[in-house]
């Protein structure tokens, strides 16, 4: 696995599936107050798989790349297996992160989250 620079800086440069979907069934924002990152990530799910996912909002390399590389992540994964989707499972994906930027590394994970709590409802 490449180190986390290059997979961060890949992502950042790069973002795959930044933009918007048109009535999502699942969608949520979180910011990181101490550092002003925001990341929008909004996922459309088709017999409870994951069909397409898509985050926007601003902030850090490290918030912005970790939001790009979730919404490959999740992808057709079922909404049981998000539910189980680990902090370490993203944090192994970005290829690690320094300890003090786990909140930035983090944030796109807690929007799934908080939008999977928030489903339905």
């Amino acid at each position: 696995m490449a180190p986390y620079e290059e997979v961060i800086l890949d992502h950042w440069r790069n973002p795959r599936n930044r933009g918007r979907i048109s009535n999502p069934d699942l969608a949520a924002v979180e910011a990181n107050p101490l550092c002003g990152d925001v990341v929008r990530l909004e996922v459309k799910l088709k017999d409870g798989v994951v069909e397409e996912a898509k985050f926007d909002g601003h902030g850090c390399a490290i918030s912005q790349a970790a939001a790009s590389l979730l919404t490959e992540l999740i992808v057709g994964k079922s909404v049981a297996e998000l539910k189980h989707l680990s902090d370490e499972a993203l944090l192994a994906e970005l290829g690690g992160v320094i300890k003090t930027r786990l909140n930035c590394a983090l944030l796109p994970l807690r929007a799934l989250r908080k939008g999977l709590s928030t489903a339905g409802k």
